[in-house]
């Protein structure tokens, strides 16, 4: 009966390095899955454990008139790169702030729409602007919240808030609701 050791794919050739203390010799009491082998042991360097764990198995085959040990070097899995992880993080920010970015757009656009249609009108109403500030109101909420989470830097959001109070201000003028008193006029000028 003979006894022989087949390399079944040329990746285990590739761990040879770690294989070098792969002995023939007469020690199976060590190792109960080869005790039907006693011809073949692994000296007391190389443990079992090698071939349990990590891209590298082992089993044992029988055939008619001999008995052959098989060694499979499966490739390494390859781990996540720190470089796709970051990739990942990222798209998720992009769409989280394009979320928030895109609700702050559109309350904009309404408050600036509402004053709009506000200013064309010949026969407004003082009290109509309560219904745009509301509006504004919900238009500071959405830039404070995109503030807080990072994805508007403060000052633009203190500029786009800025905006829309100038735009109402300016409305009010131009109906007659606010007329501006001469010391606000003279810290401006």
């Amino acid at each position: 009966m003979a006894t022989s050791l087949h390399f079944l794919s040329p990746s285990c050739l590739t761990v040879t390095s770690k294989l070098k203390t792969l002995s023939l010799n007469n020690n199976s009491s060590s190792h109960p899955n080869l005790t039907a082998y006693s011809s073949l042991s692994f000296s007391t360097n190389l443990s079992h454990n090698v071939f349990s764990k990590g891209p590298l198995t082992m089993s044992t085959l029988q055939r008619p008139n001999r008995h052959s040990v098989v060694c499979e070097a499966a490739p390494p899995t390859k781990k996540a790169d720190s470089a796709a992880k970051r990739a990942r993080q990222a798209e998720k920010r992009r769409i989280y702030n394009k979320a928030k970015k895109s609700e702050v757009r559109t309350r904009m656009r309404k408050v600036l729409e509402s004053l709009d249609g506000l200013k064309k009108k010949p026969d407004a109403q003082a009290e109509e602007v309560i219904s745009i500030e509301k509006l504004i109101a919900e238009a500071y909420s959405a830039i404070d919240k995109a503030v807080k989470a990072g994805s508007l830097h403060r000052n633009t959001g203190a500029r786009r808030k800025s905006r829309l109070a100038r735009r109402k201000k300016a409305v009010e003028i131009h109906h007659g609701w606010y007329t501006p008193t001469a010391a606000a006029e003279a810290t401006t000028a």
